[in-house]
């Protein structure tokens, strides 16, 4: 019988949302916000209060103060996509915080095999067809989400965005101005 997804949120356990299924991705390497955004199809308010109140932030590089850039793991934005079809569907954000702590806590190791059910006040997760039949039959389940398909969307798009490594966003600003000390002070903190 599918499991109902809940449990209590750890902060900082977000790497193993999905077990090493991922296969060998760059860990220096991710997108920046308005990308992010872009592909899970969410505006950047709700990207930031997501990464604010610790339901989806960016594992490559946080925000570090006004003006630093946040850099999302295609990880993240696989969340952030299943986190805005779970919204779109009705579910509200409590339940979605509950299924994303269940499924960081589980460190699912075949992600294309889960389907998220939810009949609107629970979500389940679903690891067989087998189990999709039963909740429907059982009258619970009303919609899906099967997140290997959200993978394979997401790769496909993601293929023809920029990308950014953590080493350029650590590198100091240029001055725009010639005579902005503060500026150059700034960038020079930042820096190091």
């Amino acid at each position: 019988m599918p499991q109902a997804a809940g449990a209590t949120r750890l902060r900082g356990a977000q790497g193993t949302l999905f077990g090493h299924d991922l296969g060998q991705q760059d860990v220096d390497t991710g997108y920046r916000g308005p990308t992010a955004c872009r592909v899970a199809g969410i505006s950047y308010r709700q990207l930031d209060y997501w990464a604010r109140t610790g339901l989806v932030e960016p594992s490559i590089k946080p925000a570090t103060g006004s003006g630093t850039h946040r850099l999302y793991s295609f990880r993240d934005i696989l969340v952030l996509k299943v986190v805005k079809r779970l919204l779109d569907t009705g579910v509200s954000l409590q339940q979605i915080r509950t299924a994303v702590t269940h499924l960081r806590e589980r460190g699912v190791d075949d992600l294309a095999q889960i389907t998220l059910m939810s009949d609107g006040a629970s979500v389940y997760e679903c690891m067989s067809a087998d189990e999709v039949v039963d909740l429907v039959q059982g009258g619970q389940g009303v919609f899906g989400i099967a997140v290997g398909r959200v993978w394979r969307e997401i790769e496909g798009t993601l293929a023809e965005m920029p990308t950014e490594s953590l080493a350029d966003t650590m590198a100091p600003t240029a001055v725009t101005a010639a005579g902005d000390e503060l500026a150059a002070r700034r960038a020079r903190r930042q820096a190091g």
